[in-house]
């Protein structure tokens, strides 16, 4: 069982790659090979609708081909056996690296013929992590759902299982002190981090232990 997680935060170890190791750590209790990496230590672009992946005969049928630092990234997905992705909601969305990784991957599989959704000839099962700063309430109020289950349905391109978990109300900065954000508590977040965090951190364990026994 190979696992690769792929980490869209610009931070490392704070709370979206955090939460991706935890995920790893679930695939490895299973027996799982592991990986991680990191999308802000490659140079690379989204897609750019050259369209290779689309002409008659291509040999890049199912394979982008740009070729930069995320060619050899693709290939190890393709890979694998379950694929985990992590990313913050930075202005509605995830990542412009993320969304940039998911042009890329996903738009070469994705079919254009009639009554085919996918070319894929494998199978790779997945989960999304994403974080963010906003409560659960307003995760409700703004309908992020819809993104979370739009992503959870491009996925499903791999044909394999796909699912996602949230964590809400995250702590922000190592010193509050030090920024203009007077609409967030910095006791609440506190609070948050010490009693949330750890229940978030554990479902992501067992995320992990649940697509690596599929």
């Amino acid at each position: 069982m190979k696992v690769i997680a792929v980490n869209g935060s610009p931070r490392k170890n704070w709370n979206t790659d955090t939460l991706l190791q935890k995920a790893l750590d679930g695939a490895k209790s299973m027996g799982a090979q592991t990986e991680a990496i990191h999308l802000y230590d490659l140079n690379f672009k989204g897609c750019i609708s050259c369209f290779a992946c689309k002409r008659k005969n291509s040999k890049h049928a199912g394979h982008c081909a740009m070729q930069d630092d995320l060619t050899n990234v693709l290939e190890k997905i393709f890979e694998a056996d379950v694929l985990l992705l992590g990313s913050p909601i930075y202005f509605g969305n995830v990542t412009g690296a993320m969304r940039s990784f998911l042009e890329r991957l996903l738009f070469s599989n994705l079919s254009y013929n009639e009554a085919h959704r996918s070319i894929f000839q494998g199978k790779i099962s997945s989960g999304f992590i994403y974080t963010m700063n906003v409560s659960e309430d307003v995760v409700k109020q703004v309908n992020y759902e819809a993104l979370f289950q739009q992503n959870e349905n491009l996925l499903k391109i791999f044909k394999g299982t796909s699912e996602f978990m949230i964590s809400t109300d995250t702590y922000q900065f190592e010193d509050y002190s030090k920024y203009e954000a007077s609409m967030f508590d910095e006791k609440h977040k506190s609070q948050v981090k010490a009693e949330q965090f750890p229940i978030d951190s554990q479902k992501a364990f067992d995320m992990g232990v649940r697509l690596a026994s599929l």
